[in-house]
């Protein structure tokens, strides 16, 4: 009797126990549940939204930046057209001389700061022609700006971000004429810059002030620089290029992956040695005017282990080979490429993987989002850049999900009523949404045109910014958090939740350096998902500490000024200002 009793108290004790475990882990079930079903809102239902922030740029945006230190961008066209929608104020005279010969006067800015919270436009005063030109920022935020066109095309130009400052010009300091050229920025926060039309070489960017003697012949340019065949001798109009403004790279390594039309190599940037090449990436050309977009995926860091960090490039779009002389000589407008080329270019034998995009894009901007994801915007369907050679323009941007499974990463989303063709730019913002502006399909601005000259300026809410949760979105308390970092060492971040307990599974903190974007490539763009060392929750009422490991060198992130956003369940904190030296 006393062993069938004893039998039914372990029972009963058995079953006091299931119970006691099943409620205790019912809230963590919930908490589960609840966090699942508001990420998959966040990438299944809203389709992002667009609104119209100004009607009038001052200029063209053709170039486009962000600056740290004012919370402003930096947009600019060129002086060939002599005129824009903003004049010189008078605080900026006298007037640029347009024509020496004939006394010709230029009285317009072609430069400004534009506060993208109130649309305010700054008029900056610029001497030489920066038409087609690259830019880059230094360790300060400031920016240094390369060629461009003819007095412009040697020219270095620096602008301190500062409220009263206007530009600095060095003309002739380049060796060789950068038009159509792209800058980098390297691991000391130095800057190479690579190619331009009729430049098959590379050279540094002296200190301000001091000039290049020569530049380093490049063949990989010359190689891929595609003319007409048969054609004897050859013709300046017989010229197709395909390989203006190459996508330039940092590789994790301290590399430099470059590649023009369908060929690409890994240079050593020191010993300016060629590390390898790489397969052909087939299908049809990617660079100007051919303009694909490419972006070097987020690199996920790990803890004291540089040996191992990924490195992956992503092309998608670009035209065939010929596609430019169609639509130049015949207005005969191609279809653009569909394809997208995935090379993870440390592998000991890297291969492109292809997907295909929901419809076919050409002169499209790629930005990484603070999530790690990809948005591909503006552009055409048919066609290639230059003035008047492509319709059909593509009005839906498109969501790549870098860690989505293949087959099922791309995402139409809410289309623009703008169309946004050659010489259009974006920039993503502090506060998660994506600047929109420029579109010039012209020699001049042009306003009684089938794709006028855009002054429009408009911002994009990608599908994380959906109302429904914005409960998710963390808040980084900027001054209780590190704002300057150091390489290899940990730092502090302070967020205000409505989270009692922030799940780390849950939580990714990145760095994100903002690039110069222009004709389609985005310079110097780069993401980085930081180490998170521990979580402390409710360090005060609401309250969390988030310690992350900064990148250990500036071959991972080069000296200066990034976006540091802290994710949650796919929800993007407004960003917050790092410098890291």
């Amino acid at each position: 009797m006393k062993a069938v009793n004893a039998t039914k108290s372990h029972r009963i004790a058995d079953l006091m126990a299931i119970i006691y475990g099943v409620i205790c882990i019912l809230p963590l079930l919930f908490v589960s549940i609840y966090a699942a079903d508001k990420a998959k809102d966040v990438t299944t239902s809203f389709p992002g939204q667009w609104e119209l922030l100004t009607d009038n740029s001052g200029v063209s945006a053709m170039h486009l930046i962000l600056l740290p230190k004012l919370n402003k961008v930096l947009m600019y066209d060129a002086t060939i057209w002599r005129i824009s929608k903003i004049a010189l104020p008078p605080e900026k005279m006298p007037c640029r001389v347009a024509n020496a010969a004939t006394g010709e006067l230029d009285c317009w800015s072609h430069s400004v700061l534009f506060d993208y919270d109130t649309a305010k436009l700054t008029a900056l005063k610029i001497m030489t022609d920066t038409w087609c030109s690259s830019g880059g920022l230094t360790v300060d935020g400031d920016f240094v700006g390369i060629g461009g066109y003819k007095d412009g095309a040697t020219t270095v130009r620096y602008l301190t971000s500062c409220e009263e400052c206007d530009w600095r010009e060095y003309p002739r300091t380049l060796a060789q004429p950068r038009w159509y050229s792209t800058q980098v920025t390297l691991p000391d926060a130095s800057f190479m810059v690579f190619g331009g039309r009729g430049a098959y070489d590379y050279e540094y960017i002296p200190p301000e002030g001091q000039t290049n003697k020569e530049a380093i012949f490049f063949p990989l340019l010359k190689d891929t620089h595609d003319r007409l065949p048969n054609v004897q001798p050859p013709l300046v109009e017989d010229s197709i290029e395909n390989n203006l403004y190459p996508f330039v790279h940092l590789s994790p390594d301290g590399n430099l992956f470059i590649f023009s039309n369908n060929r690409s190599i890994l240079l050593n940037p020191k010993t300016k040695q060629i590390v390898r090449e790489y397969p052909i990436l087939p299908g049809g050309s990617r660079n100007y005017p051919a303009s694909a977009m490419s972006a070097l995926l987020p690199l996920r860091l790990k803890l004291g282990k540089l040996k191992k960090i990924n490195a992956e490039v992503l092309i998608c779009g670009g035209a065939p080979w010929d596609s430019f002389y169609y639509a130049e000589k015949h207005k005969k407008f191609l279809p653009a490429l569909q394809d997208c080329g995935r090379l993870q270019i440390l592998d000991p034998n890297p291969v492109w993987k292809i997907e295909k995009m929901p419809a076919p894009r050409v002169m499209g901007d790629m930005m990484i989002l603070p999530t790690g994801d990809v948005l591909m915007l503006n552009g055409a369907k048919t066609g290639t850049s230059a003035w008047n050679d492509a319709e059909e323009p593509y009005l839906a941007p498109v969501l790549y999900r870098t860690k989505g499974p293949k087959g099922s990463r791309f995402r139409e989303l809410a289309p623009s009523n703008i169309p946004r063709m050659y010489h259009s730019v974006a920039g993503v913002l502090p506060d998660g949404k994506i600047l929109v502006a420029g579109s010039n399909t012209h020699d001049g601005y042009e306003y009684n045109a089938k794709y006028p000259t855009e002054l429009r300026v408009e911002k994009f809410s990608p599908p994380y910014l959906d109302p429904s949760v914005a409960g998710l979105r963390q808040q980084i308390l900027v001054e209780a958090s590190d704002e300057v970092l150091s390489y290899g060492q940990q730092f502090s971040i302070k967020v205000k939740s409505n989270e009692r307990i922030l799940n780390k599974e849950e939580l990714t903190v990145t760095m994100y350096a903002p690039p110069f974007t222009t004709h389609g490539i985005s310079m110097s763009q780069r993401l980085l998902i930081l180490v998170i060392v521990e979580v402390v929750s409710d360090v005060f009422p609401g309250v969390h500490n988030i310690v992350a490991g900064a990148p250990m060198q500036g071959e991972l992130a080069p000296p200066g000024y990034y976006l540091l956003s802290v994710v949650y369940n796919g929800v993007p904190s407004v960003s917050m200002w790092v410098q890291i030296k």
